[in-house]
């Protein structure tokens, strides 16, 4: 969803709602691992990784700003976008949960 922006200022509410989802997500993985009692590496990494996520990327304060001061500038909001859809590929985020889910 975020890769199919076109960086207009309506799209800073759809950037605010995909980012909830995902963190909520992460929030979800996290917490159910936690209670997990397999002790299986793909577990510990999923839930790492969730953690990581949500301990390192909180883009709120930013999206408030550019909603407030910025909201019609396509250049910073193209510039948020892609900093968020990066978060994603840090430590291979994305690419680490589709491998370990369809191992699973």
């Amino acid at each position: 969803m975020l890769t199919e922006l076109n960086d207009s200022p309506n799209d800073l509410q759809i950037m605010k709602k995909e980012l909830s989802k995902i963190i909520g997500c992460f929030v979800v993985i996290k917490n159910k691992l936690s209670l997990s009692k397999i002790p299986s590496d793909s577990i510990v990494t999923l839930h790492k990784l969730s953690s990581y996520y949500i301990e390192t990327y909180d883009f709120s304060r930013e999206i408030d700003m550019l909603a407030q001061v910025y909201y019609n500038d396509p250049d910073r909001l193209k510039n948020l976008r892609l900093l968020i859809i990066d978060s994603l590929n840090d430590k291979k985020l994305i690419e680490n949960f589709q491998i370990i889910l369809n191992n699973l």
